[in-house]
């Protein structure tokens, strides 16, 4: 079992999701269609920039070998998050052999997210 854990600072990513080629090279098609209809709110954009960083850590690697895009942060019909992995993210979890669990929270100034790969 291996666990990953990110904070990240809202106004942060609240100025970065302003440039288009941020949001292309960071997020998926999913999670831009899911924040869309959230309006871009700077909070969910953050939480799903952290669990990216989350799951990085959660694997050993950090952001090697995958892109940032190839994780994405959704969320179920009950409102629960969960990761969907393609291209080299699928491959790099696939060799691993985990399953993935998170948690995502935040408040007026940060986004925190954990990963646990069991």
């Amino acid at each position: 079992m291996r666990l990953g854990i990110d904070t990240v600072e809202i106004d942060r990513i609240e100025e970065s999701i302003k440039n288009k080629r941020f949001v292309e090279r960071v997020y998926s098609a999913e999670e831009i269609n899911e924040l869309s209809r959230r309006n871009f709110i700077a909070q969910s954009a953050a939480a799903c920039f952290a669990a990216k960083e989350a799951f990085s850590k959660s694997i050993g690697t950090g952001i090697r070998g995958f892109s940032l895009n190839e994780v994405s942060l959704l969320h179920d019909e009950l409102g629960a998050p969960f990761l969907k992995f393609s291209g080299k993210a699928a491959e790099i979890c696939r060799e691993k052999g985990y399953q993935y669990s998170i948690s995502i929270t935040h408040t007026d100034k940060y986004a925190t997210a954990v990963v646990v790969a069991y």
